[in-house]
Order: structure tokens, then sequence, then C-alpha cells
């Protein structure tokens, strides 16, 4: 019998009953065991998106290491046709279990060990497409499998996918509800990416939007059991809360954003968790929300059972840039100055890694506020300095030069490119964006790391950055904003709303000759950045009016007189740009030389680099030999590091899935999959087997020259483990 078993026994009494009081308390102790989930050592489970509620994306299995990682093998692979775009699930595995998304956007529970499908739990919408959260109760006899779809957040019973009705009302909590904004007006709120669970807590962000009049980004946790709100942090300050003076009087009730929609970690021990918070909206011009703006394109550290704010430092001053941090918070213990500390780190999109005591919110190297460009934008007050990190040094590009143009292109092109880049209005890193003049961006709105971006290993204080150079342009142009009039005809309310919801990301002017099924598709199931909108965040009424305004755009020209009601304060001239314009060479090639994507290993002991490789290739240059150019796609995807002392990480671009060695970079295994492989790996044990698993999609798509196209049979789930002895 172990120790925990006697420990349960009682006294053994003494007499006639004393075989029978012992046995019958043997028997007891056994039961209590069998329905107390037994304890695993840390990093040895893949139960939490990325891996663990600090978010490291590292394992502590080592079956699979560097002597035979090149033996890896496909055991199976499960098929998940549906949802596309930004569709790029990272697994949950429970028990043997592994919890996708499916068919249909279906939530499936498959064997995780040959792929079987065990339970299907059909989703009305689209549900939380990038991973899920696991609760479990002490005794490990209820257990629930955490998501949104449609904006309700929801839960289902692990065991049986069966849906658990006395969460929220039959079984949904409306998230539309609750942000000081009428609910009717909110046409989604759910992030893809998921929140995370903290003893009887679901902590979630949220994605709200980009556009004027996008709700505000408020961090919430609700009660597991129940789905009653527990506590609510306004990253918008209201009247009398901390940072409320950085904002015009009111803000509050007109600016969105401010949003975690990226990934959220925990401190289990201390019970902090701690939030990338996005850009204010609108992204690019923030004459109506004039002040450093908190707690825009903060990192937040709050305590985890009740909201209440510990520190904050804001990473970019007024953001006119979309410059919002989403990669998880690596929550690392390193040797500093010749002790232990244990620290906070955050990768961005303009490519500095900020470095902060995990409990004070102290810089552990200095960040100096230093002048950047000023806006010449009419009515616009750009912040005149922004924190730059002394150490360490940045990850990626921060400028591009005349120089710097990619040499896989004719002396022709590369003259015409020179003369673009030379035109820019390029003042290098927070440059802000111009009216009629291309700005240009580097690394780029889609440059940087972005969400499942970094993996950190615990046991040496390494983190390790999938780094990208994409260069991109925004040219604001003035708009007047606009209002759908009571009298509007289908084609002027398209008109309103298409620039109203669509014309931040797709620029001010429609399409030409789509087909109509083809934007209703597009509409409701998504397309590659583009996300689904249902009926109810996108009324039929108004997809119509889409559809009417992009046949006949003449006819959509707003109606004029007291039925179009003026914007609100502030608004009567507005400025816009379209997002992510990447930078491109006539061939299709980026306009700046490779590499244009790295994996960067930091020694954060020390705050250096320690090595940098290409990660991927460019297929139509592999062929011809050039190999060294790192791959070509604004990917979503993140590295998973092992105490098998290897890194898992797939890219896009050539369908590659690869195992790295963590000391130096070098590619020990790689395997070509039929579809585009996309978010983190899940690496996990069951029945005395390590397996690797891949989710791939072909839901986005860039031109054939950097982009090796994915097969739509190819679509779902990878998984790989050593063959059996």
């Amino acid at each position: 019998m172990n120790r925990v078993a006697q420990a349960l026994l009682p006294a053994a009494p003494k007499g006639p009953s004393r075989l029978i009081g012992t046995l019958f308390a043997v028997v007891l102790a056994v039961c209590l065991l069998a329905q107390t989930p037994a304890r695993k050592p840390p990093y040895s489970t893949w139960s939490d998106y990325g891996g663990s509620a600090d978010s490291m994306q590292y394992s502590s299995l080592k079956q699979v290491d560097k002597s035979n990682v090149s033996s890896l093998e496909q055991v199976w692979f499960y098929p998940a046709p549906g949802p596309g775009g930004r569709f790029a699930f990272s697994p949950l595995v429970v028990d043997g279990v592994m919890y996708v998304v499916g068919k249909d956007s279906a939530v499936l529970a498959l064997d995780a060990t040959t792929g079987k499908q065990l339970w299907n739990h059909p989703v009305e919408g689209r549900p939380t497409d990038r991973g899920f959260n696991y609760w479990q109760s002490k005794d490990g006899s209820d257990r629930r499998l955490i998501f949104a779809a449609d904006s309700y957040l929801q839960e289902i019973n692990l065991r049986t996918g069966v849906t658990i009705p006395s969460f929220g009302k039959d079984g949904r909590v409306d998230l539309r509800e609750g942000l000081g904004r009428d609910p009717k007006t909110i046409r989604n709120i759910q992030s893809g990416t998921p929140g995370r669970v903290f003893e009887n807590l679901i902590i979630l962000g949220s994605a709200t939007g980009e556009g004027y009049g996008d709700p505000p980004g408020d961090l919430r946790a609700y009660d597991v059991l129940t789905g009653n709100l527990v506590w609510t942090f306004h990253t918008v300050p209201h009247p009398g809360e901390f940072g409320y003076d950085t904002w015009p009087k009111d803000a509050w009730k007109y600016i969105g954003g401010v949003n975690a929609w990226g990934e959220i970690s925990i401190d289990e021990k201390r019970g902090i968790a701690y939030f990338p918070l996005g850009s204010p909206t609108y992204d690019l011009y923030g004459a109506d929300r004039k002040g450093q703006g908190l707690y825009g394109d903060c990192i937040l550290a709050l305590d985890a059972r009740t909201g209440k704010r510990l520190w904050h430092y804001q990473l970019v001053h007024h953001d006119l840039w979309d410059y919002d941090p989403t990669t998880a918070p690596k929550l690392m213990t390193v040797r500093h100055n010749g002790k232990p500390l244990d620290i906070v780190t955050q990768a961005t999109k303009f490519g500095f890694l900020y470095v902060f005591n995990r409990v004070t919110g102290e810089p552990v190297w200095p960040i100096e506020e230093r002048p950047v460009p000023k806006s010449d934008v009419p009515g616009e007050e750009s912040w005149p300095t922004q924190p730059f990190p002394t150490k360490p040094p940045p990850y990626s590009r921060q400028k591009l030069t005349p120089e710097d143009v990619n040499p896989y292109v004719d002396d022709a092109e590369r003259a015409r490119l020179r003369e673009q880049i030379a035109k820019a209005h390029n003042d290098g890193l927070f440059t802000p964006q111009s009216v009629g003049r291309e700005t240009i961006e580097t690394p780029g709105q889609l440059g940087g790391t972005n969400w499942a971006g970094t993996a950190a290993d615990p046991q040496t204080g390494m983190l390790y950055v999938r780094a990208v150079d994409a260069p991109s342009s925004a040219t604001l142009s003035e708009r007047t904003a606009v209002r759908i009039p009571a009298n509007a005809t289908p084609e002027q309310r398209g008109f309103a709303v298409f620039h109203q919801q669509c014309a931040t990301c797709h620029g001010a002017e429609p399409p030409k000759n789509v087909d109509e099924s083809r934007i209703r598709t597009v509409v409701r199931k998504g397309q590659a950045e583009m996300p689904a909108f249902s009926a109810e965040g996108l009324p039929e009424q108004n997809l119509d009016g889409i559809v009417a305004y992009f046949a006949n755009p003449k006819a959509g020209a707003p109606a004029r007189g007291g039925n179009n009601p003026p914007p609100p304060p502030g608004r009567q001239a507005v400025y816009f740009g379209q997002f992510g314009a990447l930078m491109h060479a006539s061939n299709g090639l980026p306009i700046i030389g490779p590499p244009w994507s790295e994996l960067v290993a930091y020694d954060l002991n020390e705050g250096t680099i320690k090595w940098r490789v290409p990660l991927g290739t460019v297929s139509s240059l592999a062929a011809k030999g050039i190999k060294d150019t790192g791959s070509y796609r604004p990917t979503r995807n993140g590295p998973v590091v092992t105490a098998g002392g290897l890194i898992f990480m797939a890219t896009a671009s050539d369908r590659m899935v690869r195992a790295y060695d963590k000391e130096t970079g070098k590619v020990l295994w790689e395997r070509e999959v039929d579809a585009n492989p996309d978010g983190i790996p899940a690496v996990y044990e069951t029945g005395g087997r390590q397996y690797v698993a891949f989710f791939a999609g072909v839901g986005r798509s860039y031109n054939g020259i950097a982009w090796k196209a994915g097969k739509p049979e190819g679509q779902g789930y990878y998984v790989f483990a050593l063959p059996k002895k």
C-alpha cells in the first residue's frame, strides 16, 4: 500500500472486528484515490492551451530526443474539412483523449492514440478556433470543456460532449452583454484565442473589431460552474478609475478596442494574470482619442481572483500603427546578476522584446523614452516619445532602406522598388501614417511576432521567437463618418455598412465583378484573415445591402438631409487606411531581402541572442537551390520546446513540419504535409508513447511564388510518433 493510502486509514480497531475494519478502510482508501486525479509532473501534459497556464509552450517529455527524432513517422491523420481563414487550431489532450474542431465547426473528441472519433458536439456558429479551455473539479468528478461560439461562452461535459445546461442560461452566456453598449450593435466579441482557467474562474479577453464604434475590450472573469460574471476590468477606464485622465472626457463611451485578443498567462502560485492588450480603435488614426491612452498596448498584471490592477507597462503610447502585443507573456525564472529572478517577457509586432520583474513590473534592463517622428495628419497629436528597450536587441529589422531591396528581382524592378522606398514617408520605427502619401512600416503590421510566436525553456532561461520581416504600407484618406439613413435604399445601406465594418481592412473601393453567392459564402463562413459574420452580427438586411452595393456602387452614394444623423463629436471628418498592405515586388516576392522569417534564440539570463536561423523556405526559390530565405507568409503559428533538446515548429508556405536542435537551431527532422500547418503543435504522452500533433489547413492563400498551396483533403490533424519497438 502506498503512503497516501496509508494516510487515509483510520487507527486499526482492537478485538474481533479489527480485520473487517482494516479491510473496509483499505477499500475506502482505494476508492478515494481512484476519484482523485493523480498529480502529474509540471509540463508533462497538454491539457492547457499552449501546454500550460503560464503559456510556456514547453514539454518536459523527452522520449523523443535529438538522437532519435529523425525516426519520427506519421501514425494517424484526422481530416477536418470546414472553416478556413483564421482556423489554426491547437489541440488539447486530456487523459488520452484529444479535443479539436472538426467538420462543420463541430467540437470533437478523438482517441489520442489512434485518431478514432469518440463523440461529436455540433456547434451553432464558429467556435473558438485556436484552442479550448479545460476545467475539472478537485476530485475529478466534474470535467468540462470551455469554448465560445457566435459570441456565446459555452461548456460541455468532457466525457460525453453534452451541453451543461446549468451553466449560464441553458448552457450559454452572451458575451455581448455587460460592455456598456447596446448588445444588438455588437456583431462579434469572442476571440479566436481561448482564455485561461484559474481555480473556478474562466478569464477572457475578446476580439472587438478595429473600426469606429466597436466595443471596448473589457477583461472579464466568469464562474466556471454558474456562468455568473465575477469581475470586470475596464481597459478604457471609466470616471474615477486609474488612467481615466489619459483619454478625452467620456472616451469610455465611444472608444473601442484595447482588448486581449491574443494569449493570457497565469502565475498560478501568486494568482496573477498577465494580459497583452491591443491598440484602441480606430487603429491608424487617433484624433478622437488624444492622449497616452491607458491601457492601450500595455502588458497588464491583475489579481486573477478579483481583477484588481497590480501593475502595467505601456509598450506603445497613443498607438497609430496597429501594434497590438498579442503573443503570450512568458513567465520565466532566470539568473540575473547572479541571483534567480522571476520575470515576464513580452514580444511585439515591431521587433522589440520587453523584460520585467514579474511581481513589481520593473524593467530588468533600462527602457528609454526616445523621440519619434511627429504626425502631420490634421487633428492628430501623436505621442512625442516611445519606450525603447536597451536590452535585449531586437529580433526583426525595423527600417527599410533602398539598399535592403530583395536581390531576387531583375535590375529594372530593383530600381523601381528603390525609388518607391525613397519617395515614401519612411523615417524608421514609429513613423506615423500620412494623408495621401505612402507610409512604410518595418517589420510591418504582420511582422515581428504575433500570437503563439514564442516558446520558453524553464530549465535554461532560453526564449525562442518566431521573427518575421514583412514591410507593409498604408495611406490615410479623409472620409466622412457614415451612418445608415432611415430612408436608405439597399445600395445606400450597403455603402454605409461597407464603410462602417469592412473598409478598414478591405479599403474604400468595393470589389468588382464578384459573384453574389461568393460574397455571401465568404461573409458567413470567413476566408483568409476575414472572420465569419453570423446573422446576429451582420443582419441579413445589411448583407443584402452589401450585395446590392457591390452590384451597383454608383447607386450607393449616401443619402443627404436630416435622415442621416451626424456622427458623434470629433468624428465629422475621420481618416482611414487599409491594414496590412504587404509590400511586394512585381514577381510576388517581398520588397525586402531575405531572411523573411527566422527562429531566434535569446539567452534571457544575459539578455543576448545566442543564435538565429532561417525558418522554412520559399518553394519557387528552393527549387533553384536557394534555401536560406526563410518562409514568406505572415504566419501565425508557434514553436514548442521540449526537454528532449528539440523545438517543434511548422512553416505554412512550404507545408513543412520540423524539429530543430534547441542548442544550435539545426534542422534534425522535417516532413511535408498535404496542407499548410498553423497554430501550436501539441506534445503529449499516452500509453507510454510520446506524440507530436500539428494542425494544417488551406484557408489562407498567397501568390504562388512564395506559397505552396495546400490540398482541401489535407486539412486536418497530423500526428507523429517514434516507431513501435
